[in-house]
């Protein structure tokens, strides 16, 4: 049985999800992803499972493995916009993923984000690297607006802290669970539009997908109070490139602060990089050891609960 895992986080943290998958006794591949599409077709046809990353998983890959003796995907992480589903529903390939088991650390990452930018922080360690006493002025974000889209299990736990912090909280979902916004007293919006005339501060929560993808746009980005600050740790595609760097350039975003890019790692020079109101984590939201060892812990347990041991 030979499995390739090309998850980093995965690889870079020691745990008990190693040593769950070291005792199988597979013949384990480590590469480090995220792959191309490229390199996927040039190894895919060896293996009976794969733990992946944000690997580039097109039809082609999933139809060259499905052809050789490839079983299951299983998704270290939730996000299965980088796997053709349909593809591989077709071709029988099984694809699963880990729900549920980085919400926290998303959460908690997400006010990483909005704290440093709002407190200075990385401006005033670079400051004093250089010993210079230059002291800046923050902003509270105390009784700001929040605009959560997308209440899901990461979106409510980012919910519970902004009312912690004494943020008024705003949703939009196109499935609202009523109950814990009644619980919570947070207020709801039929449409996205409104949200985003409402909120100082917008955090997206959503997966990419057709329906999603361009979620705020030439058409309504025009909506938002000036000066929003935007918060991405979902995907990069919710929003273009060249709308946020619109938007930073006319002020239309005071800042985009996000934990993912287009491409990743990032390219060479990346337009982002001129802008000192543009925050730039490496996609390291869910990574914490923690959450590695949740993820991990599921991925493994997807795989052998899925996989046909050959003899």
């Amino acid at each position: 049985m030979k499995v390739l895992l090309t998850s980093t986080s995965f690889q870079d943290t020691p745990g008990s999800h190693q040593t769950l998958l070291d005792a199988q006794g597979f013949e384990l591949v480590k590469l480090r992803g995220p792959l191309k599409e490229s390199v996927m077709l040039d190894v895919i046809d060896s293996f009976d499972g794969i733990i992946c990353g944000d690997d580039e998983i097109t039809r082609a890959v999933i139809e060259k493995g499905a052809k050789s003796k490839l079983q299951i995907i299983s998704k270290y992480g939730i996000g299965l916009d980088k796997i053709d589903v349909s593809a591989a529903k077709e071709f029988g390939i099984l694809v699963t993923n880990c729900p549920g088991v980085n919400n926290v650390t998303v959460a908690e990452h997400v006010f990483a984000l909005l704290l440093s930018y709002s407190k200075n922080i990385i401006a005033e360690h670079n400051y004093i690297q250089g010993q210079n006493w230059k002291r800046l002025i923050g902003r509270e974000i105390f009784d700001k607006t929040i605009g959560i889209v997308g209440l899901g299990n990461i979106g409510k736990e980012v919910a519970k802290r902004a009312l912690a912090f004494g943020l008024k909280v705003i949703v939009f979902d196109k499935f609202i669970d009523e109950s814990f916004a009644s619980k919570h007293a947070i207020k709801t919006v039929t449409h996205i539009d409104d949200l985003l005339k409402l909120s100082d501060i917008i955090t997206l929560h959503v997966s990419l997908n057709e329906g999603t993808r361009d979620l705020i746009n030439i058409e309504n980005v025009g909506l938002c109070k000036p000066e929003v600050i935007v918060i991405n740790t979902a995907r990069a595609g919710l929003i273009s490139n060249g709308l946020i760097i619109k938007a930073i350039e006319t002020k239309q975003f005071g800042a985009y602060l996000t934990d993912v890019l287009e491409e990743e790692p990032m390219v060479k020079d990346h337009p982002f990089l001129k802008y000192d109101n543009i925050i730039i984590t490496p996609h390291i939201g869910s990574r914490t050891y923690e959450s590695v060892i949740r993820q991990g812990t599921m991925a493994v347990e997807n795989l052998l609960q899925n996989i046909k041991q050959s003899k």
